[in-house]
């Protein structure tokens, strides 16, 4: 049972209390460039959710079974953002012969994955925690999902700010930065919830 609750305040954590975007503010370049529409958006929250979730497993696995018992631990650095950028590239090939539009909506942020910190945190995060395989699972899909979150409430409040007369000086990247600062006070009152 209390394992039961572990993951589930892992859950909780990733996407409401520990935001990585909104309270950690990592992973703010695709957060402000792509939430300008709600489908590129959601691609991109999908496809970093999908990069964290499997980097952060490969490189767990990668510490835990090679890099430790070797006693090279010191290179987990550099072996995390080799797994990271080999899993963009396939991710690369992969939405541009299935999702044309996708991934020319996405453009240079789909590269940006391999240089977004929120992934390469979490890979770092999860083995300093001492956390077992599946609870390695459960935080990258966590964060990961909080990350689309984040970039889905963003998207779609951006969009209605298209309809509105905003004053000339908060135009563009001015109303998007309030936006998140906005968003991140709201999501800093998800902090008081515990399981423990």
């Amino acid at each position: 049972m209390e394992y039961f609750i572990g993951i589930v305040s892992i859950l909780i954590s990733g996407i409401l209390t520990n935001n990585i975007v909104l309270n950690q503010s990592l992973g703010m370049c695709p957060f402000l460039g792509v939430s300008k529409k709600m489908q590129s958006a959601v691609g991109m929250g999908l496809a970093v959710t999908f990069v964290i979730a499997v980097a952060s497993c490969v490189c767990w696995l990668l510490y835990t079974f090679v890099l430790e018992p070797l006693s090279i631990a010191y290179l987990s650095t550099i072996v995390f953002i080799l797994v990271i950028a080999s899993l963009v590239q396939l991710l690369d090939i992969v939405l541009k012969k299935l999702s044309p539009m996708l991934y020319s909506s996405l453009g240079v942020y789909l590269a940006l994955i391999t240089t977004n910190c929120a992934v390469l945190g979490t890979a770092n995060s999860v083995v300093s925690q001492g956390l077992d395989f599946f609870q390695t699972l459960v935080t990258g899909i966590a964060i990961g999902l909080g990350f689309t979150v984040a970039l889905i409430l963003m998207a779609g409040i951006r969009e209605k700010q298209s309809l509105y007369e905003i004053p000339k000086p908060f135009r563009g990247f001015p109303i998007a930065l309030v936006t998140a600062g906005i968003m991140a006070m709201a999501f800093y009152g998800f902090n008081g919830l515990s399981f423990t």
